[in-house]
């Protein structure tokens, strides 16, 4: 993940993350995640947001034209850049404790930065108790113990049946 300072070169995801999500949340979503891509002759600014209801193209919109005057107004990223809105999607990344225990029970696909004492880096299963410090995930039949700070990324991994 690039990381750029303030000023030169523009804010970093957490930075962007801190000065966004009050305003999503303001408006009664959950800002789920959030991509920066700058470079080149132009960036992009991608929200992925939630609520308990779901999320329609009128939800995006609103988040969008809200989220536009902000950074209008703040100017936190040099250059030009397009902003998008989206739903997270059925495979929705898993970044705090809180998504873990709000999809506790459900199949997720968990990346660890470096591998665990058997030497295993990936796992896929159901994502079983979750407390503040990690979780278990449930791998054929065998429960694994995983902190939050070991995780380079998860995602929920839905069976989709045809």
């Amino acid at each position: 993940m690039a990381h750029f300072s303030y000023g030169c070169m523009g804010m970093n995801v957490s930075e962007l993350t801190e000065l966004l999500e009050p305003e999503v949340n303001t408006l009664g979503y959950d800002l789920v995640d959030l991509e920066l891509r700058l470079g080149g002759r132009s960036g992009l600014i991608r929200l992925f947001i939630d609520s308990e209801g779901g999320i329609t193209l009128e939800d995006c919109e609103r988040v969008s034209h809200q989220v536009s005057a902000l950074l209008d107004v703040e100017d936190p990223i040099p250059g030009h850049y397009v902003l998008e809105v989206s739903s997270p999607g059925l495979n929705r990344r898993l970044r705090r404790p809180a998504d873990f225990a709000r999809f506790s029970g459900e199949r997720a696909k968990v990346e660890l930065a470096a591998p665990n004492e058997d030497g295993r880096r990936r796992f896929t299963g159901v994502l079983a108790s979750v407390d503040e410090d990690g979780f278990a995930i449930e791998v054929d039949g065998v429960a694994y113990r995983l902190r939050f700070d070991e995780v380079e990324t998860a995602r929920l991994a839905p069976e989709i049946k045809v």
